[in-house]
């Protein structure tokens, strides 16, 4: 029979929650939630096949000893404390820190899947970056806004507001102009990236107002995350471009000064 295969973010994603929602308690094996969460991690497009190859698969007893594992991480946890993996680490850390971010995006989670939009999204080969990594909420709910953002018609609207509004067509961020860089080529041309998650405006239908125009690099590094790192907005993006800037002009200043002397 072959073995499971390790756990995602996603994964761990649906089960911190739940050990949150038990108070960053372990659950007992005959909860009913152990059940109902067992079932939504076989159904997940992410392994695929495995539900049908190993019937043990995120099995009951595996969920079970999965969520207890997760709440023995917790800093205020009193027993023998499991290491846990990387990702299970991160993971505990990101509820700790952002709890109510992170149980949104549990919730969004839950239903995208319940919705079955989830399995019906091809995937994306912008949902990690080159060395594989996503960001805390895990690779489905990147496919999913990455799927949104490019939505032809959503992106129309919101030129046609910009060009209505006066508005210039450049990066919202760094202030690249396809337009002004290539011509006719780039004339009109620009990406668009929701402001917040999805996870964080919620369900609601999308508002032209919630999304900002970015130009294609600037658009990935927002979507680009370190270890246990959430998505970044435009704000923040801007913000850690201009901090860069300071510091190689920092460096820059006492490089000439060394020389100098």
């Amino acid at each position: 029979m072959p073995t499971s295969p390790a756990w995602t973010r996603d994964e761990l994603l649906l089960a911190c929650a739940l050990v949150v929602e038990n108070g960053w308690k372990s659950l007992n094996l005959g909860d009913p939630r152990i059940a109902d969460l067992s079932d939504l991690l076989r159904s997940l497009p992410i392994h695929e096949g495995a539900a049908q190859a190993n019937p043990k698969f995120r099995s009951t007893g595996s969920v079970r000893f999965k969520s207890s594992n997760l709440a023995t991480l917790h800093a205020e946890y009193t027993g023998v404390s499991t290491k846990g993996g990387r990702l299970d680490q991160e993971t505990v850390a990101a509820f700790r820190d952002r709890p109510t971010e992170m149980s949104e995006a549990a919730a969004a989670l839950r239903e995208a899947i319940s919705s079955g939009e989830l399995h019906t999204l091809p995937e994306d080969p912008d949902e990690v970056d080159d060395r594989g990594n996503y960001a805390i909420e895990g690779r489905l709910l990147a496919r999913r806004a990455l799927y949104r953002e490019r939505d032809r018609g959503l992106r129309d609207l919101k030129i046609a507001q910009a060009e209505k509004r006066g508005q210039p067509l450049q990066c919202e961020v760094c202030t690249f102009d396809f337009g002004r860089f290539y011509g006719s080529l780039g004339r009109g041309y620009i990406e668009v990236h929701h402001v917040l998650p999805l996870h964080v405006s919620g369900p609601r239908e999308t508002r032209l107002d919630d999304l900002a125009f970015l130009c294609a690099n600037c658009h990935r590094m927002c979507h680009k995350s370190r270890s246990g790192e959430s998505w970044r907005t435009p704000a923040t993006l801007r913000a850690e471009m201009a901090q860069s800037t300071s510091q190689t002009s920092l460096g820059n200043h006492a490089a000439a000064s060394t020389s100098a002397s």
